[in-house]
């Protein structure tokens, strides 16, 4: 495992952090038996770095049960969130706070962010509401070692962002795709002058990974057929000096293997030429097929409606990437077309909730718009209401 050092603190934090946000489920419970073999297998490849939020569901009572059970609190650093999106006003500051102590199972947080600030009007209400005091508080009594944000909006407001307080890290998404979007590369530089920048979604939600169109896939293999398109997307990022880490949210034993081997042999600098060459042919094929750029976070969840937001685009950018007849395979099981409500595009009412915590800023109506033309044609919208039907008759036959 390769280290870099928090400028601010001093901390010598792993290149490769643990996010927790995709731990592995069973019916949408968290599956504690594949989590703690994950986790502790982290800390013993030399991972010192986790990083959860109140909004992820479970996720901070998992790590507070692994982490006293194993007793391995002290040798790793925890960074957590307080969600933004979810205050009604200062008095919520400590209700969060303290709850998230308690799932956790500490009397400290290492890194504590404020969650998905989006620009300086949001971060000016905070600051009306008093949590500059607050968190100076925290600080002082050691409840908080470091403080910080996460970000996802513009440049322009990031950098102001950066300027207007005392921050001690950030977290920013960034991969050879979004090297331009949100902070991006100029938000990058001017970040790591101040303090330690971390980097989420350096696969794009695992679409770097797992989502390239196959010509993409082709000219990585040929350039190294040892590396993976995950590898090529997170020695993109550790290529970079002003990175301090990257987040990983690895759900199953092969992930983290792999992503182990590659953190040890992870410095700045150790790509030339030839390999910028590779990432500027990929990322011309990346950006003709990924025609939605939602990268599965989930926040628009859920859907009033019972809209699966994040399974509509995926099926809808794989139509591309991939081929139609995969992408409608997709789209079919994704969306539970022939069940009796299904949860496919149609469904929406333009109700604005999604786009309202989206932290990409998709214009979602407008692209569950675009899916539904393309993934919902006629001749399929009509098969889906015969099916339903049936499903209702039959389901009403059992119940009789």
């Amino acid at each position: 495992m390769q280290y870099r050092i928090d400028k601010r603190s001093g901390n010598r934090l792993s290149v490769l952090g643990f996010g927790c946000m995709r731990f592995p489920r069973s019916f949408s419970v968290i599956d504690m038996r594949k989590t703690e073999a994950l986790v502790m297998r982290a800390i013993e490849g030399g991972v010192n770095y986790f990083d959860t939020a109140w909004i992820y569901s479970g996720s901070e009572e998992a790590l507070g049960a692994i982490f006293e059970k194993y007793g391995v609190r002290k040798k790793v650093y925890i960074a957590s969130k307080l969600p933004v999106i979810l205050l009604k006003g200062p008095a919520d500051f400590d209700r969060y706070f303290n709850k998230e102590l308690e799932r956790l199972r500490t009397n400290y947080i290492d890194y504590y962010l404020l969650h998905m600030l989006t620009d300086t009007d949001l971060w000016a209400k905070l600051k009306g509401w008093g949590i500059e005091r607050w968190l100076a508080e925290k600080k002082r009594a050691g409840l908080i070692r470091q403080t910080g944000f996460s970000y996802h909006g513009s440049c322009d407001e990031f950098c102001k962002i950066i300027d207007d307080y005392d921050w001690e890290m950030c977290l920013i998404q960034y991969n050879y795709s979004d090297e331009n979007f949100q902070a991006g590369v100029t938000g990058l530089k001017k970040a790591a002058e101040k303090m330690p920048v971390m980097i989420m979604e350096p696969l794009l939600g695992g679409k770097l990974a797992n989502g390239l169109p196959p010509a993409a896939v082709d000219i990585f293999k040929k350039a190294n057929p040892a590396l993976s398109p995950a590898g090529w997307g997170l020695n993109w990022v550790w290529n970079q000096e002003e990175v301090t880490l990257l987040l990983s949210g690895m759900n199953n034993a092969s992930q983290l293997e792999e992503n182990l081997l590659l953190a040890g042999a992870a410095r700045p600098g150790m790509l030339g030429p030839a390999e910028a060459d590779v990432y500027r042919q990929v990322l011309e094929l990346v950006n003709r097929a990924c025609r939605i750029r939602c990268t599965g976070c989930n926040y628009c969840m859920p859907c009033p409606r019972g809209v699966n937001i994040p399974g509509c685009f995926a099926a809808y950018n794989t139509s591309f990437s991939i081929g139609y007849v995969a992408g409608m395979q997709q789209f079919v099981t994704s969306t539970a077309l022939t069940s009796e409500r299904g949860s496919g595009p149609g469904l929406c009412v333009k109700c604005g909730k999604c786009e309202s915590h989206c932290p990409q800023r998709l214009p979602i109506i407008e692209s569950l718009g675009l899916v539904r033309g393309r993934m919902e044609p006629f001749w399929l919208r009509l098969g889906g209401v015969v099916a339903r039907g049936f499903l209702g008759k039959k389901r009403k036959r059992l119940e009789g």
